[in-house]
């Protein structure tokens, strides 16, 4: 199932992910859901259990910012010019559903076929190391990140609940790299991290929507 690309706070985004999730526990679901979708405003997202006693919520109320916090663990996320994806399905529909790395690899390979169609070629990253402030989630690279030549494209991570899972990212576009550091306070080494916009000027953020529609027909 393929829910359309929508554009929503960051508080309707996560509750409408959580709804999914809860849907599909409830009706005993045995396919996939699949959405993409925007924010508006700009959001911060705090992983499940993070803290967030590194943010000065002047500079956000001055930026028009908000900030809510995620079913999945991890650490934060600014989310502003990007596509966000999320895929709920139970452990029983993948081989391996539940071993945690192979259910993120089998999960994002619809990611690297829908990139695959825009010419793009996504491989998994490597060992987790941390580049950067310790609460900017695409400063630490995972085994579970989708990379563009050795490049962090897309971060993702996820929650279990009743024998399902809910796993979703941030497939950034494009990014602010004055406002991050603002947020962050330090430096943002971007040298690992890349953008659908710096790979391709070319492809706009309804491209990939479209692509994506066409492989969860």
């Amino acid at each position: 199932m393929f829910v359309p690309y929508s554009v929503k706070s960051g508080c309707e985004n996560m509750q409408i992910d959580s709804d999914i999730l809860e849907d599909c526990i409830k009706n005993k679901l045995t396919e996939p859901v699949f959405r993409l979708y925007g924010w508006k405003p700009a959001c911060i997202s705090l992983g499940r259990n993070q803290k967030d006693d590194f943010l000065d919520k002047t500079l956000l109320n001055e930026y028009k910012i908000d900030v809510v916090r995620r079913l999945t663990g991890g650490r934060a996320l600014l989310h502003d010019n990007e596509i966000t994806y999320s895929y709920v399905c139970p452990l029983s529909f993948l081989k391996n559903g539940e071993n945690v790395i192979e259910s993120y690899k089998e999960i994002s390979q619809i990611l690297i076929n829908g990139f695959y169609e825009l010419g793009i070629k996504l491989e998994f990253g490597g060992e987790k190391i941390s580049r950067g402030h310790v609460d900017y989630c695409m400063l630490v690279s995972t085994g579970a990140d989708l990379c563009f030549e050795n490049k962090k494209l897309i971060g993702s991570a996820q929650f279990r609940k009743n024998g399902y899972i809910l796993q979703h990212g941030s497939i950034l576009y494009d990014y602010n790299k004055d406002l991050l550091e603002k947020i962050f306070k330090e430096k943002v080494d971007n040298s690992h991290v890349t953008t659908i916009s710096e790979i391709n000027s070319k492809i706009t953020k309804n491209d990939i929507i479209s692509v994506f529609e066409n492989l969860c027909k």
